[in-house]
């Protein structure tokens, strides 16, 4: 055989053949990643899930199973929940802080109309004062009674 043998199949001393669930996944340059997964999973139990999967989601359960070996072997006894708990912790912080931003959004945009309401009610009140003393000076003063004919 002039290809080189999957990872796995070189770890597990096997002939890699073309019908190789491990091979698209586990490639001989990155054998460290069979490795791992095979100390957590053992091959038997990769190869089984791997078929219980559909064939469009493999590489995710692929990158899921490494994720979650690298994680179990640097924490024995946590692995991979210390992150999904930090990740967790991290999306409820954030919750607090967009509901509070939506909160003062919602009283800024509060704060907005009522300004325009009272700013609204001024400029009203100003042009009925502007145009009733203007009205009221043409009739008191004749204003226009004492201009210079031409």
């Amino acid at each position: 055989m002039s290809e080189l043998p999957c990872a796995a199949c070189r770890l597990l001393h096997r002939r890699c053949s073309a019908e190789c669930i491990l091979a698209p996944y586990f490639p001989a340059e990155n054998p460290h990643k069979f490795v791992v997964v095979h100390k957590v999973f053992g091959a038997s139990h990769v190869v089984k899930m791997l078929q219980r999967v559909e064939e469009t989601w493999r590489e995710d359960a692929v990158k899921s199973l490494v994720y979650e070996a690298y994680a179990r072997v640097r924490d024995p006894v946590h692995g991979c929940t210390i992150a999904i708990f930090y990740l967790q912790r991290c999306v409820e912080e954030l919750q607090q802080q967009l509901n509070e931003a939506r909160k003062c959004l919602l009283e800024s945009q509060e704060q907005r109309k009522q300004l325009l309401c009272v700013l609204n009610r001024q400029s009203i009140s100003v042009e009925e004062e502007m145009c009733c003393s203007f009205g009221t000076g043409l009739l008191d003063h004749s204003f226009f009674m004492n201009q210079p004919s031409p």
